[in-house]
């Protein structure tokens, strides 16, 4: 209250993670649906119904149609995994009836193509004469040139992270931001104290929220350039539409923003659009990715998939209460440019102690050897250095979140540990309901590690 920051994440008490849709009747049936649970423990993929469904996209009759499992994110309803009929989710703190649906999901994309709905991402567009200006003095990263993209932390003054983007540059003038859909608002009231302090009243500069105006698809998978190709008349080759590009382009009938980028690693597309002709892109995208074997995927094979490229995620690895080079995103933090973006002193004094041996932390990749429950988040992380099996153990960090990585066979935990021990690769273990499980560090990605499958 006195400094503006309380110096950790209080997130989970802030009123931003609800947005104007939490209306007095939605709050009224979820306070009686909290307090009937009082004596209730909520199962990991257990996903409360009241007030529900409140708002949802252009398809999400089709959605349910294949067999779609919704959960809720920010009132949204998003698919989480594609049950065939009859088949639904159990409760349950080990693996559920969806593993080996989801394990087909993650087969597809990673084998063929497969379609996954994103419009859960925030979305804003920064638009005026000035908006290149202000963007490089919020964001820690450089400014994008016109037609690329880029990842864009955000930091506070204390050099913390609050937010993850990716930031596209349209034409100069027109930026457009992508972010962590729970985050909306959050984001949202940053944005505005920061125009509002850090800018002259003179300054040409706007931001607009998408909300559900505009929604997306994403299409990854080996094929899904061939997909790309089958529905625009544009040159989508690799050398006209490089990895981490965007441009609008005719898909179809109608203009779509597509950027070349995806969260599962793999060889992939965004594609943004006006709600009203969502329904068309998808039913065009399913036709013409009949021959390729198309399939929907939900968020817990995006999930499978990240996991095997060590991408983090909001609210869970990158949060308030870590720095970008404890979470591994110092490459992208431009503490070179010209531009005093907010936190860049407490960057560079985070990057100057990357080399120190102290309490720092560092995120780091872990298989762990697992029977039939895999890390939700939270566990324990053990350590015991040396081969004297003797030798105490001590709780050294804490998971963030992790899950079973269905195209690897191995079951992942990613998590924080302190600097100087964050490169041994063995003496882990993580603790499972109950259970030490030996874990290993993963030095580098388990899928496309050097990046070329993206990139091809």
């Amino acid at each position: 209250m006195i400094d503006g920051d309380p110096g950790f994440d209080v997130f989970g008490m802030d009123v931003s993670r609800f947005g104007d849709w939490a209306t007095r009747p939605y709050t009224n049936a979820k306070v009686q649906e909290n307090y009937s649970r009082r004596f209730s423990i909520r199962f990991p993929n257990e996903e409360l119904p009241a007030g529900r469904p409140l708002r949802t996209t252009p398809i999400y009759d089709k959605m349910l149609a294949e067999g779609a499992q919704m959960g809720e994110s920010y009132g949204l309803e998003v698919p989480l995994w594609f049950a065939p009929e009859g088949e639904e989710d159990k409760f349950s703190w080990r693996r559920s009836t969806d593993f080996e649906h989801v394990a087909a999901e993650v087969k597809a994309v990673r084998e063929g193509v497969g379609l996954l709905e994103i419009s859960g991402f925030a979305k804003y567009s920064v638009v005026g004469s000035g908006a290149a200006d202000w963007l490089d003095h919020l964001l820690a990263c450089r400014i994008p040139k016109p037609g690329r993209m880029t990842l864009a932390p955000m930091l506070n003054q204390n050099g913390k992270l609050i937010g993850d983007f990716t930031l596209s540059n349209i034409d100069d003038e027109e930026y457009y931001i992508v972010g962590s859909g729970i985050a909306e608002e959050y984001h949202l009231r940053w944005f505005e104290e920061s125009l509002t302090e850090h800018l002259p009243e003179t300054a040409d500069v706007q931001v607009i929220p998408h909300g559900t105006g505009i929604v997306g698809l994403s299409i990854a998978g080996p094929k899904s350039n061939e997909l790309l190709a089958k529905v625009s008349d544009e040159d989508v080759s690799k050398t006209a539409f490089p990895f981490m590009h965007i441009r609008k382009m005719e898909i179809g009938n109608v203009s779509c923003l597509v950027g070349r980028v995806s969260y599962t690693g793999d060889l992939g597309y965004e594609l943004w659009m006006e709600a009203d002709v969502q329904r068309y892109v998808l039913e065009l995208l399913q036709k013409e990715g009949e021959e390729f074997g198309i399939r929907s995927f939900g968020l817990r094979a995006l999930n499978a998939l990240r996991l095997e490229k060590n991408y983090g995620s909001w609210a869970r690895e990158y949060r308030p209460i870590y720095g970008p080079y404890e979470a591994e995103l110092g490459r992208f933090v431009a503490v070179d440019k010209e531009a005093d973006f907010i936190g860049k002193s407490a960057a560079l004094q985070e990057k100057s102690d990357a080399g120190k041996a102290t309490p720092k932390l560092r995120l780091r990749t872990f298989v762990v050897d697992v029977n039939d429950a895999d890390v939700i988040g939270d566990e324990p992380i053990w350590f015991r250095r040396g081969s004297d099996k003797n030798a105490p153990d001590e709780v050294k960090g804490w998971v963030t979140s992790g899950g079973y990585a269905h195209n690897s066979g191995v079951s992942v935990a990613m998590g924080y540990v302190p600097q100087e021990i964050a490169d041994e690769k063995h003496g882990w273990s993580i603790e499972i309901l109950g259970q030490r499980c030996s874990a290993t560090l993963q030095e580098e990605a388990l899928f496309d590690p050097k990046g070329r499958i993206m990139r091809a």
